[in-house]
């Protein structure tokens, strides 16, 4: 090889992830010893020599850890990175943020930038709109630590913070049938994210459990408030409209609530309604908004938590991690009270 030795050219050589070569280089218990000898050859016969200024920068504690995140403005999200923020500070970390705005590219673009301002780890809420996660990989393939929350990836052994989205829609959908609906719909999040799949799976349960038909002609990609705004209209158009409406979060639900006002509708007495969040939207929509909510501060200092462990224990065998925070049904204006039986 004509460039100097790398890590990622042993690993390349050895069909092995750089991570790999790495631990096996600190003699890590996790590595077989027929994996540590085949990267000493290896490493000696190729004469590889680590990059001095890469390891001091490594060796230097910087103190610092990331956040990325879809979108600032969601309260949600402002609740999590104020739990981050508790747990980091109260440990000396000072909290660096980053936004995709639901972009894959920026997203992308954040984790190469994060491979060189030295960020100790980082905690991830992954865009709506990444279906690959290569860069993901990338980072912890150079033994950067990763925590991923709310929004994660199923397909990378790391730490993650998520909350019971099955158990949270199955209770909202099942109260909505405890007060007399009947035809509930669903506005629904990508299905390639795991908490609109799982989301949906609980509506899709609690309608089964209580011998409801499953209609799929109630169920529509809507994830936004203008989304909602300009698809609620449609629905409320069918031959058979809904008597309810379950919200993947609570912006949709807000937009819902608002658009089905201005069509007259009474709510909740024609159409009840309930998002998932509980952000301060919730408690200014007229009537105030039943929703689930997700305790995003919890969810923050869980995932702040796996992190600092990680960065503070690097050499510990590494078990894959995954904290489920429990949701909770906040009743208020937009659902009935539940029929007696």
């Amino acid at each position: 090889m004509s460039h100097q030795v790398t890590i990622k050219d042993i690993a390349r050589e050895l069909g092995v992830s750089p991570s790999t070569v790495s631990r096996a280089l600190k003699d890590h218990p996790d590595i077989s010893e027929t994996t540590k000898k085949l990267v000493k050859e290896l490493v000696e016969k190729l004469k590889y020599t680590p990059n001095a200024i890469a390891l001091s920068l490594r060796s230097q504690k910087t103190n610092v850890i990331s956040v990325i995140v879809p979108q600032l403005v969601h309260h949600f999200f402002s609740s999590v990175i104020s739990g981050i923020e508790d747990v980091a500070q109260n440990a000396g970390y000072n909290v660096m943020i980053f936004q995709s705005s639901e972009i894959y590219e920026r997203e992308v673009a954040i984790t190469q930038a994060l491979q060189s301002n030295r960020a100790e780890g980082v905690l991830v809420s992954v865009s709506k709109t990444s279906r690959n996660f290569g860069h993901f990989k990338e980072l912890m393939d150079n033994d950067f630590p990763i925590v991923f929350f709310d929004r994660v990836v199923d397909a990378l052994e790391t730490d993650k913070v998520i909350v019971d989205d099955f158990s949270g829609a199955l209770n909202a959908v099942e109260y909505l049938i405890k007060t007399g609906c009947k035809r509930i719909a669903h506005f629904a999040a990508p299905q390639h994210l795991l908490i609109g799949y799982q989301r949906q799976r609980g509506y899709i349960s609690a309608l089964e459990k209580n011998g409801i038909k499953l209609d799929d002609n109630l169920i529509m990609k809507c994830d936004t408030i203008e989304e909602a705004i300009e698809l609620t209209p449609k629905f409320m158009k069918q031959k058979n409209p809904p008597d309810a409406i379950f919200a993947v979060n609570d912006m949709t639900a807000a937009g819902a609530v608002n658009t089905l006002k201005k069509l007259g509708y009474k709510i909740p007495d024609d159409v009840s309604v309930i998002g998932f969040t509980d952000g301060l939207i919730s408690t200014v929509t007229d009537p105030p908004l039943t929703t689930i909510s997700q305790h995003g501060f919890e969810i923050g200092r869980k995932s702040a938590e796996l992190l600092l462990k990680r960065i503070d224990n690097p050499d510990e065998s590494f078990k894959p991690v995954t904290e489920v925070i429990k949701t909770e049904l906040i009743l208020r204006g937009t659902t009935r009270e539940m029929e007696s039986r």
